[in-house]
């Protein structure tokens, strides 16, 4: 009997727990701002314009060479698009540390968040990092990419130019 309930709160729980996808709004969870502050991601928002929400790690090279290569154009894109990059940290509380040095040395100009929990990862439904997401003006996930390799950044924007113009995106 006991084997019966466990098995049952055990399907009820899957059963109920979603994670985003295309079409999906962002989930909620607590994030950290570098300052320690906690947010909901259920916040996050851009005046109606896209975002970029980018999951990496302080230990993960192709993670930062995405951050890197974005940042080339960074400043030119925000002009044209509105877009924002909203970059999420999966280091745990061991290494959450490294995170705001990081960033410092880097000189990145995004909206940086820690996940200590991996909470918001789970509820994105994110894998393996670097794993980056469009969200469009209405707040919906509307593409999703894992990994990273040059060009792939050229792609992004593409798709930014082509979620402002309402245009179907490339997966």
């Amino acid at each position: 009997m006991k084997q019966l309930a466990f098995s049952f709160l055990l399907l009820t729980a899957f059963t109920f727990t979603t994670f985003a996808g295309d079409g999906d709004k962002i989930p909620t969870a607590t994030v950290k701002k570098l300052d320690g502050s906690t947010v909901n991601s259920n916040t996050f928002s851009n005046n109606g314009k896209p975002m970029i929400i980018s999951f990496w790690a302080t230990w993960c090279k192709p993670c930062k060479k995405e951050l890197d290569a974005i940042a080339e154009n960074y400043a030119e894109w925000t002009k044209e698009t509105g877009v924002k990059l909203i970059a999420v940290s999966i280091d745990d509380a061991r290494s959450s540390g490294k995170v705001v040095t990081e960033v410092k040395n880097k000189g990145w100009k995004y909206e940086f968040y820690i996940d200590e929990n991996q909470d918001f990862k789970r509820a994105m439904n994110v894998n393996n990092v670097p794993h980056t997401f469009i969200v469009d003006g209405s707040g919906k996930i509307v593409w999703s990419h894992n990994s990273y390799s040059e060009g792939d950044k050229d792609k992004l924007y593409e798709n930014i130019k082509k979620v402002i113009k309402g245009e179907k995106l490339d997966h």
